[in-house]
């Protein structure tokens, strides 16, 4: 009989995954995660590890799987915390969930789950796994989850080869009402608990509460700049420079708009943000539309179709990009058609990859609004997530 360790988290997903993998005649073993333990910045007391934990033992009771709790949350402070911080910082907006699925779920996690002899690991996420023979060698795929509401291939875009190999998603194939009622069957303690929100492992928190843990308050200046200032450009044909015109071509100069008030910190911010600004007297609220760390300014624009919110293209330096299917990684100077996203849930779009000697160019076929440095764009061809990576 094949051993299944399932990350049992106190939810109704991963609730529902160890009842199927029973059902499906698996061993299965139930492993709680204790990631974080501050509650600095929280909105609320409520969803408490401990409360998880109480909850998780009590399904793993009702199931009759073993339950064991690991500890995680020093490498979950180094590996994800502190790297948000750090990115925070240089003025970029990272994604913890997408961090936390490669650096702890798919990594230490799945270490520990080997030393309960498991030949799998499993998790409660909205996706699936398929198989596919590659010139006699056998390729794992990363499928877009049955309910395209709650897909969740797009936080476990940095996944590799072998940590897919190892991991199987038992709900994939569920809408999530279907996953309620499955749950509701089997009178789950989880059956109608609600799904848990925030930053992957820390819940709920005010980030900029958060944040200023680590980073210090330094007020600056907010700039707005008119919608006039941004003319837009047309590309002719593909090339770095007419890349860089196409899709940087806003370099906000503190003359080109006007000091409307002060920030308190710019690294507290992140492009397309309305909340905090606390600027009023506009017909249309104020967009962030830029942000310069080194100067400590803060560009906003009035109205969510401000030109300086939208981008035809990004990029992605080399050492950030990331093949999960490397047999269908692009050779220099090739270019294909791939949909993608650049954040969870938003619907894929038509874009075009140009792989060259500095990293991936990837050009959209409409303008994307909020292109954010430090986001993940991962790239899909039909439902199969192949590639993503770290937007510069």
């Amino acid at each position: 009989m094949q051993r299944v360790v399932i990350g049992l988290s106190g939810g109704v997903d991963s609730s529902v995954a160890a009842y199927l993998l029973k059902k499906q005649g698996y061993d299965v073993v139930a492993l709680f995660m204790v990631n974080w333990h501050e509650r600095v910045g929280a909105i609320t007391s409520e969803c408490t590890w401990e409360e998880d934990a109480l909850i998780a033992k009590m399904v793993a009771k009702k199931l009759d799987i073993p339950f064991h709790i690991v500890d995680l949350s020093k490498d979950y402070k180094k590996r994800v915390v502190d790297y948000m911080f750090k990115e925070y910082q240089a003025g970029r907006t990272p994604n913890p969930d997408v961090l936390c699925n490669r650096e702890i779920k798919f990594d230490i996690f799945l270490e520990e789950a080997l030393k309960f002899d498991a030949d799998f690991v499993a998790t409660g996420h909205y996706c699936q796994k398929g198989e596919i023979m590659v010139n006699g060698e056998k390729k794992f795929k990363l499928l877009a989850g049955k309910d395209t509401n709650k897909d969740q291939s797009y936080f476990l875009c940095q996944l590799n080869q072998q940590q897919l190999a190892k991991t199987e998603f038992p709900i994939g194939q569920l809408l999530k009402p279907e996953v309620r009622e499955i749950a509701r069957e089997q009178n789950l303690p989880t059956a109608e608990r609600k799904d848990s929100q925030g930053i992957c492992f820390v819940g709920k928190v005010d980030l900029p509460t958060f944040l200023q843990q680590q980073l210090e308050v330094k007020k600056g200046n907010v700039i707005e700049i008119p919608a006039k200032f941004m003319v837009k450009k047309k590309q002719v044909s593909f090339s770095k420079d007419n890349f860089n015109k196409l899709c940087f071509a806003y370099p906000y100069k503190p003359w080109n708009g006007e000091v409307i008030g002060e920030h308190e910190g710019a690294h507290f911010y992140t492009i397309g943000q309305r909340k905090g600004l606390n600027i009023g007297g506009y017909k249309e609220p104020l967009f962030v539309i830029g942000t310069d760390v080194n100067r400590n300014i803060i560009y906003v624009g009035e109205g969510k179709q401000h030109p300086g919110l939208f981008r035809k293209g990004l990029f992605i330096a080399n050492e950030d990009v990331h093949w999960l299917r490397n047999d269908m990684q692009l050779p220099i100077n090739e270019e294909k058609e791939f949909d993608v996203r650049i954040r969870y849930r938003q619907p894929l779009e038509k874009a075009t990859l140009y792989q060259k000697e500095e990293g991936v160019y990837i050009l959209f076929e409409d303008e994307q609004r909020g292109v954010t440095s430090g986001q993940f764009a991962a790239w899909y061809k039909d439902d199969e997530l192949i590639g993503s990576g770290v937007i510069a």
